[in-house]
């Protein structure tokens, strides 16, 4: 254990933080506290918490991830299969935004100044590192919903101008531009894209023929609600052939998968935090390509300009919680991006195959992994309303799950992330048979 580290689990488990205790033993280093390791209920993994130094795990068998497991600190016996909705946060994050909020407590103006300095330093730099951005091209927001407002508002349009959105998108995407619509007489034209869609060929030559000579933007996710992965390098290139703004909701993609945002070619990308990058729930980005700075302006300064952009919201921002985002990234590069995808779509086939051998299944999610994503699987089940379905997955069986009643499915959605496990797979499945007999 580090000195800063020794230091950090005096603070919260023994005692008082010190003022730079925080900064000093880094976000993640405060997860130094007594708690329960996550659990299935069986007691086959009831592995105490550790707070060693995470290996990536080597395989795709649950035991290769016995010791992630052990990070997060759910209720025993419940099973969490939403992340989709909100992540799970593992301990080393949840210690993070409780010291940074002590920090404050006990000396307001210098734990202000040391946790910005966190996100200054390690946040900002390490996240973009991420994410294959520049740092002076990432604005911190509080979710996904907030960056896509800022976005689509920054965008200079005219009366007249088009934007192209699709069927699928989720109302935090589509919201913004119906308020330029209603404000600055923008016309928004929505593509269908059938839910599943055929491949990567068939969404871009949808989006291609929607384009009319007045189209300004268009707006898609990356991966949508129901986890079908859109290409998003072909649209944004053909985006920027017709230089038009691209414009990217990746809430459901980042910390799931790698997302290279330079590789990729869009003008903003947007994300919330607290999902699959098991960060502190409010928090989210906005990322902004340095050389569209001039066709997305600020939301909120009338003096900005392309040198100084100034597009992070005013005002106090959540610097506890943003600071801890330090430990989100820690755990998640200690595990490894590629090693998460690699799980999660593990884990997904997994379920697939158990519920192909149920009766009365339709499988949504996308048949291959270029047009699904690795952590989301929806499907239908003959004689069970999907909204119903949720509590009384719950009640039997202590498993969180979510629905998906949108783009005509009276769909189940299933989000596992590297905490779940095949156990918990066969739980659920055998808890979804039971209500459909």
């Amino acid at each position: 254990m580090t000195e800063g580290s020794k230091r950090a689990r005096a603070g919260t488990a023994a005692g008082p933080l010190s003022r730079r205790g925080f900064l000093t033993a880094g976000a993640a280093g405060v997860a130094g506290v007594s708690l329960s390791a996550c659990s299935d209920g069986t007691g086959q993994d009831d592995v105490p918490a550790t707070h060693s130094p995470i290996a990536s795990p080597t395989g795709l068998e649950d035991a290769d991830w016995a010791d992630i497991r052990a990070r997060f600190i759910l209720e025993p016996g419940t099973a969490y299969m939403n992340n989709a909705s909100l992540g799970m946060p593992p301990a080393s994050v949840a210690a993070a935004v409780g010291a940074g909020y002590e920090a404050l407590s006990r000396e307001p103006l210098h734990g202000k100044h040391d946790l910005g300095e966190v996100i200054a330093t390690r946040v900002v730099p390490g996240l973009a590192a991420f994410l294959g951005a520049d740092p002076e091209e990432i604005v911190l927001t509080r979710n996904a919903s907030e960056a896509l407002h800022m976005g689509a508002v920054g965008v200079h349009l005219e009366p007249g101008d088009e934007v192209l959105i699709t069927s699928q998108e989720h109302p935090a995407g589509r919201r913004p531009w119906e308020y330029r619509a209603a404000r600055h007489g923008v016309k928004v034209n929505t593509v269908f894209i059938p839910s599943p869609f055929e491949s990567e060929e068939q969404v871009t030559g949808l989006v291609e023929s929607a384009l009319t000579p007045a189209t300004r933007a268009i707006a898609f996710c990356h991966v949508t609600r129901g986890g079908h992965l859109y290409p998003v390098r072909s649209l944004c290139a053909l985006a920027r052939e017709r230089r038009i703004v691209s414009h990217v909701d990746g809430a459901q993609a980042v910390g799931m998968f790698p997302v290279d945002l330079h590789d990729l070619g869009c003008d903003t990308y947007c994300a919330s935090l607290h999902k699959w990058m098991l960060g502190p729930m409010g928090t989210g980005f906005l990322y902004l390509r340095a050389d569209a700075r001039d066709r997305v302006r600020s939301a909120f300064a009338p003096e900005d300009t392309t040198d100084t952009p100034a597009y992070h919201p005013p005002g106090t921002s959540p610097l506890p919680t943003r600071a801890a985002l330090a430990a989100s990234l820690d755990f998640m590069e200690a595990v490894g991006i590629a090693n998460v995808a690699a799980r999660t779509r593990h884990l997904s086939d997994q379920l697939k195959s158990r519920l192909a051998s149920l009766s009365g299944v339709t499988l949504l999610s996308g048949p291959t992994p270029a047009t699904s994503c690795p952590g989301s699987t929806i499907f239908e089940l003959e004689g069970v309303d999907a909204i119903a379905a949720v509590p009384l997955v719950e009640e039997r069986a202590k498993i969180h799950i979510d629905e998906h009643q949108r783009d005509g499915h009276n769909a189940i959605r299933i989000s596992t992330h590297v905490y779940n496990t095949t156990a918990e797979i066969d739980r659920v499945v055998e808890t979804l048979q039971s209500l459909s007999a």
